[in-house]
């Protein structure tokens, strides 16, 4: 078996990937970044036809180079995929293509990593991953799922609302996907129906035109609580009480929530008004299936043709990390961004939703505490 040898392995040729080899690059640091799918960026040529960033572009763009001055405040999901590309040719930053990761296992003697694809087997000091939290759609299962006549599919594989004329669509979850293709189907005149199971955290996304994404970073540097207060007062205002349409709103302040899941808020671009029209209906937690349908845990049943799971993926880094105990947190994320101990010479980038300011904001702050602990290792802790 013939091993190649490299220093700095980057898996994953995504924004997280991009991001660590922009500003290898910048440092003259060799590496070699391998990709499964046969592009740049594959998930942004994929997402739904509408998907615009839900993050300002003075705040998501890649480091040592900006969006063009043309791109919009809020960047569609192509013109993301094309500066992607632009990217990688500004930083001869050349993947190799259609490599899928088998295994990654440490090699305590010699202090490195062996890591197997499909193609070839390497050996490097560190590994930087970059396959991100949304690598593996969750496909959640229920009672008599397969006694459903209609589809079920994920929303991956959604683009626009052509195929569901005329069908009537349950959607489950209602998270920012959900929400967003919800919209997207009741503009185009087709029955939907949300099904939702908790309270929600709902925010708008631009308040007379300024995006509450910048609005929230001052508010947050407010003493006393009274940013908390402020952006409190102003989504009962613009949000509303959406109990009498089947939604419970959380007390929880957005950005607390945030820190402690993971998970953002529901950014509403329109959802909201077509809820409150009853465009979209909003109904319980799903128990079973029948034949022409779900049952709720209320026993309702709702009539279906097509059932799409906006419930999210998982990171699943544990299917190519030999032993990941003491690695992941309840989510199946890697609690930090360096690996310790038994993990060192392990970067995660990507994974760390939790901060202010969108993944991709996240992502060019990881990069570099990434590429500075490479080239300053030696000046960081050893816990």
């Amino acid at each position: 078996m013939v091993i190649k040898e490299v220093e700095n392995l980057i898996i994953g040729a995504g924004p997280a990937g991009l991001a660590v080899a922009g500003r290898f690059r910048k440092q003259n640091i060799s590496f070699v970044i391998v990709e499964q799918t046969d592009k740049i960026a594959w998930s942004w040529h994929n997402h739904y036809d509408r998907l615009l960033l839900h993050t300002v572009k003075e705040l998501s763009h890649l480091p040592h180079l900006e969006f063009p001055s043309e791109y919009p405040r809020y960047i569609p999901k192509d013109k993301l995929a094309e500066y992607y590309h632009n990217y990688a040719e500004h930083f001869d930053i050349k993947p190799s293509f259609n490599v899928q990761v088998q295994s990654i296992r440490r090699v305590e003697a010699e202090d490195n990593w062996i890591i197997t694809t499909n193609k070839h087997t390497y050996r490097s000091k560190n590994v930087i991953l970059a396959t991100g939290v949304n690598r593996v759609p969750f496909w959640p299962q229920w009672k008599n799922q397969k006694s459903f006549k209609g589809e079920v599919i994920h929303s991956r594989s959604y683009k626009n609302a052509l195929p569901f004329k005329n069908k009537k669509v349950l959607i489950v979850g209602m998270g920012n996907t959900g929400a967003e293709l919800a919209l997207d189907l009741s503009e185009h005149h087709i029955d939907v129906t949300i099904s939702v199971r908790s309270p929600l955290l709902i925010v708008p996304r631009d308040i007379n035109g300024r995006p509450v994404q910048l609005t929230a970073r001052k508010l947050e540097k407010l003493p006393f609580g009274l940013g908390k207060w402020i952006g409190k007062l102003v989504r009962r205002i613009v949000i509303g009480d959406l109990s009498n349409y089947g939604i419970s709103i959380s007390r929880e302040d957005p950005i607390d929530h945030l820190k402690r899941t993971g998970k953002t808020p529901v950014i509403d671009l329109g959802t909201v008004k077509h809820i409150k029209s009853k465009k979209i209906k909003v109904v319980g937690d799903i128990a079973s299936f029948y034949e022409r349908g779900v049952i709720l845990k209320s026993g309702t049943k709702i009539e279906s043709d097509i059932v799409i799971l906006a419930t999210g993926y998982r990171a699943k880094v544990e299917q190519f990390i030999e032993n990941t105990e003491g690695l992941l947190d309840r989510y199946g994320v890697p609690i930090d961004i360096i690996g310790r101990g038994e993990y060192k010479g392990l970067f995660f980038v990507g994974f760390d939703n939790y901060k202010l300011g969108g993944i991709l904001g996240t992502i060019y702050k990881d990069s570099e505490t990434v590429v500075d602990y490479i080239l300053n290792e030696e000046e960081y802790p050893l816990e």
